[in-house]
């Protein structure tokens, strides 16, 4: 019994446990950082050296002895944008020349907004008022994207000198009342519109 007391207690005495404060912990992270970074930039500075030996083999292993008419000829070659590598532009003697491309086209102008329609008269037919707004610019957002899904919409302008000017979005001229009301009421089903059938 005894003995096993007395084992117990060197196998104790050999395991030691290790706690860390929070200040040991954020220090250790931070070493292990640190040496990581430094790995790091030691592997670019290696890349860097087998680059530039790379290119120096080239240079003996390609480049012979250049007949003397031929050194004016290949300078400017040399430094032409294109066929430079990026070690080979920052470690040239002579300045690199860039060359813009052309700017691009201009898009063309977008189309002008749809003509104002003239006040209507008797004789025109029918047409389905969707909107009356002061605001332009939405009157003339609804009637683009009612004509985008196929619907003959049109703004009707307020007169000049109206105390209160409205801008009138409708839809169509049609002949036939009853064409107008299938009109309306595939717009009131699709658009959620409140339409009014009127001249």
């Amino acid at each position: 019994m005894e003995k096993t007391v007395s084992d117990r207690q060197n196998a104790d005495e050999g395991f030691h446990e290790i706690q860390l404060s929070g200040k040991q912990i954020v220090f250790l992270f931070m070493a292990t950082t640190v040496v990581s970074v430094v790995i790091f930039l030691c592997g670019v500075l290696v890349g860097r050296g087998v680059q530039a030996q790379r290119a120096t083999q080239q240079e003996t292993l390609g480049g012979g002895a250049a007949p003397a008419g031929a050194g004016a000829e290949a300078a400017p070659s040399s430094t032409d944008a294109g066929t430079l590598t990026y070690p080979q532009r920052l470690e040239g003697d002579q300045p690199v020349v860039e060359r813009l491309n052309p700017p691009a086209a201009a898009p063309p102008p977008a189309p002008p907004p749809p003509a104002p329609a003239a006040t209507s008269t008797a004789d025109d037919g029918w047409v389905v008022q969707v909107a009356a707004l002061r605001d332009r610019d939405a009157a003339l957002a609804i009637v683009k994207r009612l004509s985008g899904k196929g619907y003959p919409a049109f703004l009707l302008e307020p007169a000049p000198g109206a105390p209160a000017p409205v801008h009138r979005v409708r839809v169509g001229r049609y002949a036939d009342r009853a064409e107008a009301e299938r009109v309306a009421r595939r717009l009131e089903r699709e658009e959620q519109f409140k339409p009014l059938i009127t001249r």
